[in-house]
């Protein structure tokens, strides 16, 4: 039986976990992306902690699926070589001055205790204990406990799913696809073979559906972090959620992260602003006003394909045949991307023929 060719428009965590999964299960795939400034997937925090969300129903049920996919992820990639995604387990701190507002979100992450495999132990601490945890930050903090809280980087992640899907044979194409309205995708005027297509373009994907006359429920929304560093060994400290739109997360390099805007309307523009900078620092330091001397090494922007309501748009393009659709998952592309490019894989599979192996 011949292969089934699968073209992946969008190498972010979107399309670069679907090719993996694709190219893992014997599809010939070919990864097309355009590399615009501002892709999502390079400038995320990477806070794997979906316990503690407000939102319910099939949004967390698919976020807290997807956090608990990741040791079996890093299993597979481990299997092609790959040893280092960026991914830590090094639990998170859920903060506010308010006890009641940390009482109310220890009921939601214990309520949700039974579901979730990678959860690990919750305590509620005291603020000494908190800044063991996490010395800059400020006193007087309420503070709950997730042990099983991770965080992932980004661009090692999308390296390591992209070179996971190398191993198993998937090429890659630099430049701008235009599926036209015949579903064909072409680089250049170049026609590239497909049984199935999957437009994995984060927040440029209705520019790819364009010339279908098709949209997707997907805009831009710019977020702009910043990265400090420290004069300390943060590799163990968690992430810090202050119940608030703001968060702080810390890497193995002294690095902590903090951030973010979520300026919806902000089109394609993967600017730095002032206004944006300074809302991200002046909420980083009162969490945590230790932060102060920190060393600012840079401050990242990306687009994150914001959906119209909670969940992403994955599956067939509807009309047209072998057309799939995998974006708009906003702020937890780097959490859920990997369950969904696996699920979204083995649906394309099954319509379009299983592969020889």
């Amino acid at each position: 039986m011949s292969r089934a060719r699968v073209v992946v428009i969008g190498s972010g965590v979107a399309g670069a976990a679907t090719a993996f999964a694709l190219a893992r299960r014997g599809a010939e795939v070919t990864i097309v992306d355009a590399g615009l400034p501002g892709r999502a997937t390079d400038a995320g925090a990477g806070i794997i902690q979906p316990w503690s969300t407000r939102s319910g129903g099939d949004f967390y049920e698919l976020y807290a699926a997807s956090a608990d996919y990741y040791p079996e992820l890093i299993e597979r990639l481990a299997e092609v070589g790959v040893a280092d995604i960026g991914f830590r387990r090094s639990g998170a701190l859920v903060v506010n001055r308010d006890e009641s507002v940390v009482d109310d979100v220890q009921a939601r992450v214990e309520a949700r205790r039974a579901g979730a495999a990678t959860m690990g132990t919750v305590e509620r601490i005291d603020a000494a204990a908190a800044r063991e945890l996490f010395p800059p930050l400020a006193d007087g903090f309420h503070a709950l406990h997730i042990a099983g809280g991770a965080r992932v980087d980004g661009r090692a992640l999308r390296a390591g799913l992209l070179a996971g899907a190398h191993a198993h044979g998937a090429q890659s194409v630099d430049g701008r696809v235009l599926l036209g309205a015949d579903g064909v995708p072409r680089v250049e005027e170049r026609e590239l073979p497909a049984d199935a297509v999957v437009v994995a373009a984060g927040a440029w994907s209705n520019a790819v559906l364009e010339r279908l006359g098709e949209r997707i429920p997907v805009e831009p929304q710019r977020g702009q972090l910043t990265h400090l560093r420290v004069e300390a060994d943060t590799r163990d400290w968690p992430s810090v959620h202050p119940v608030a739109s703001n968060y702080l997360v810390c890497f193995d390099d002294s690095r902590v992260v903090v951030g973010a805007t979520r300026e919806t309307g902000s089109g394609f523009d993967p600017r730095v602003t002032a206004e944006g900078q300074l809302r991200v620092l002046e909420d980083a330091l009162e969490v945590a006003p230790g932060l102060a001397d920190a060393t600012v090494i840079e401050t990242r922007v990306g687009l994150r394909p914001l959906p119209e309501d909670d969940l992403p748009t994955v599956g067939p393009l509807a009309g047209h045949q072998g057309v799939w659709v995998n974006a708009g998952f906003g702020a937890g592309g780097l959490t859920m991307g990997p369950l969904v490019g696996d699920l979204l894989a083995e649906r394309i599979l099954d319509v379009s023929g299983t592969p020889s192996v």
